[in-house]
């Protein structure tokens, strides 16, 4: 991302979470905060040109953003059922988990992940748009490529002593391989209880030619504004890369599982893509 400004991906991410809301019907995600996050203006944008948000590309970007999020919420009850009090969103952008959390009588207290500009930019939409930040959210800047995952958690008060669930979504693509697999290992180093929900994306070569004119298509829009695709993963490899960091539970979500779970028998045919894959994983 280009330094000093906030993610224009977190931005888009964001905007396609509040059309989620707007445009399909049943919603896979319901977020009742996405749409007043991304502010007066950038609503009213929104509803005056649903139009732009129906193409193949971004109803396929759309459907992933909105699955991705349930699935890593749908793991987070898992693991508040299971005891795990502290939940860690990593490259949180715009995510307004923190500010409708049911888990507060569970005593679960939210670590709000990201990098310092896109923070300060996040900081600013909730002032503006009355979104207070309740007790149970810690802010904690970093930098990944700069600094250690335990470091920065570790300043902002995160109890390595005590499990953690880690969502992960919509950053892997963008970092250097050695990132991912530190900050992957960090979560393994956890406690047992502990878990995380990630999503990466896998080479080419898992794509049919449809997803691969897709993928490009993304992939130079965002290479344009300083966010290139940068990591890949082969499933398999990386599923045997994480039992070795010491998961112990395994998972791996793929498109076709997130179609048949989520999106079976649409009457709008939204569906998700070949390219965003997620992993669950347990210590």
């Amino acid at each position: 991302m280009n330094q000093g400004l906030p993610s224009a991906t977190a931005r888009h991410a964001a905007f396609l979470r509040a059309a989620h809301q707007l445009m399909d019907d049943p919603r896979i995600f319901d977020d009742p905060l996405a749409l007043r996050i991304i502010g007066a203006e950038a609503e009213k944008a929104l509803r005056s040109n649903p139009e732009y948000f129906q193409t193949d590309l971004l109803r396929h970007l759309r459907a992933l953003i909105a699955m991705r999020s349930r699935y890593a919420e749908d793991g987070l009850a898992e693991a508040v059922s299971g005891g795990v009090r502290q939940y860690v969103i990593l490259g949180a952008g715009l995510d307004t988990f923190a500010y409708r959390n049911p888990y507060t009588e569970n005593l679960l207290h939210v670590f709000e992940v990201d990098h310092p500009a896109t923070q300060e930019w996040k900081r600013e939409q909730l002032k503006n748009q009355g979104i207070s930040i309740p007790a149970s959210l810690t802010f904690a800047p970093f930098d990944f490529e700069k600094e250690t995952l335990a470091q920065g958690l570790i300043r902002a008060g995160f109890r390595v002593g005590e499990p953690a669930f880690f969502s992960w979504l919509g950053v892997a693509i963008y970092l250097t391989e050695t990132a991912v697999m530190e900050t992957l290992a960090f979560a393994a180093s956890s406690p047992a209880g502990s878990g995380i929900v990630f999503e990466f994306s896998v080479p080419l070569s898992y794509l049919n030619e449809t997803q691969r004119a897709r993928r490009k298509e993304l992939a130079d829009r965002l290479a344009a504004i300083g966010e290139p695709f940068l990591t890949f993963f082969d499933p398999s490899s990386l599923e045997r890369d994480l039992r070795r960091m010491g998961f112990g539970h395994v998972e791996h979500f793929a498109p076709k599982e997130a179609n048949l779970r989520y999106f079976k028998d649409r009457a709008d045919g939204l569906s998700v893509g070949g390219s965003g894959h997620l992993m669950k994983a347990r210590v």
